[in-house]
C-alpha cells in the first residue's frame, strides 16, 4: 500500500493511520507485550509509507505508554492499547507478599488453562524457546529474572487471550521483585534448588503440550505456591 492509498483510506493524517494499522496489529496478537516491532525501515516497506511517517506514528505510540524505544534496540510494545498503566503496589507488609501471590496463582492458573485448550504450534516453540533459555540461565548461576517472565508471558500468548497477555504483562514489575528477593534471601544457585524449579516448569509445559487444562492450571499453581515457599524458607524443597 502506498502513501496516496493509505491517504484515501478512511480519516485522520497518514501518522495517525500508521498509528492505527499498528494498534489493530497488537490487538489482533500479531505484536505482543514484551515484544519488539518491526524496525522502522520494516514498517515503512510494510505500509509503503516513508520512515518520517512512521517515525511520527511511534512517537505518538511512545507518548501513550503503548511502546519503550531505546536507540540501537528498536521499539517494544509495554502494554496492550485500552490497557490501563499499572504502576507496581509497593509490598510493605509480610501480608502484601501473600496477597501478591494469591492475586498471581489466580490469574496464572488461568492463564495456563487457557495456553492448553487454545496454543498452537507456534506457541510451543515460543514456550519451548523461553523455557531452554530459563534453564540454560538457571544452571550457569544466573538470576534468570528476565527469563523467567518471558517464560511466564510465552505462557500468556499461548492463551490467545489479550486479557490474561496484559494483565501479567502488567505483573512484570512485581514478579521481577520477587525474584530478585528470592536471589538475596535463599541459595537460588544450588543444583537442588535449580533441579526443584526445572522440575516445576517442565510440568508446565508438558501440561500445555497435551492440551491438559486441569493439568496445566494445577502445574502453575503448585509452581507459584513454591515460589513463595522460596522466598521464606531456606530449607530446601522436598
Amino acid at each position: 500500500m502506498n502513501e496516496t492509498l493509505l491517504q484515501t483510506d478512511g480519516v485522520g493524517s497518514l501518522p495517525d493511520r500508521i498509528y492505527a494499522r499498528v494498534v489493530e496489529a497488537i490487538l489482533r496478537g500479531d505484536f505482543t507485550p514484551h515484544n519488539r516491532l518491526p524496525t522502522e525501515g520494516a514498517l515503512s516497506a510494510q505500509f509503503g509509507v516513508s520512515r518520517p511517517t512512521v517515525r511520527e506514528a511511534l512517537a505518538r505510540l511512545r507518548s501513550d505508554g503503548i511502546i519503550d524505544s531505546k536507540r540501537g534496540a528498536g521499539s517494544t510494545v509495554i502494554r496492550a492499547p485500552g490497557a490501563p498503566v499499572v504502576v507496581a503496589t509497593p509490598i510493605k507488609s509480610l501480608a502484601d507478599i501473600e496477597r501478591y501471590y494469591a492475586f498471581r496463582s489466580c490469574i496464572e492458573m488461568g492463564a495456563a488453562a487457557g495456553a492448553a485448550e487454545f496454543r498452537d504450534d507456534d506457541d510451543l516453540v515460543a514456550l519451548h524457546a523461553a523455557f531452554d533459555a530459563l534453564n540454560t540461565a538457571m544452571e550457569s548461576g544466573q538470576s534468570g529474572a528476565e527469563e523467567d517472565v518471558r517464560f511466564h508471558l510465552a505462557i500468556a500468548n499461548a492463551s490467545h487471550n489479550p486479557f490474561f497477555v496484559a494483565t501479567i504483562a502488567t505483573s512484570v514489575a512485581p514478579i521481577r521483585q520477587f525474584i530478585e528477593l528470592a536471589r538475596n534471601v535463599t541459595d537460588k544457585k544450588s543444583p537442588t534448588r535449580v533441579r526443584a524449579t526445572q522440575a516445576e516448569h517442565q510440568a508446565i509445559v508438558d501440561a500445555i503440550e497435551r492440551r491438559a487444562s486441569a493439568e496445566a492450571a494445577e502445574a502453575i499453581r503448585i509452581h507459584v505456591l513454591n515460589a513463595k515457599r522460596r522466598i521464606f524458607e531456606r530449607t530446601p524443597l522436598p
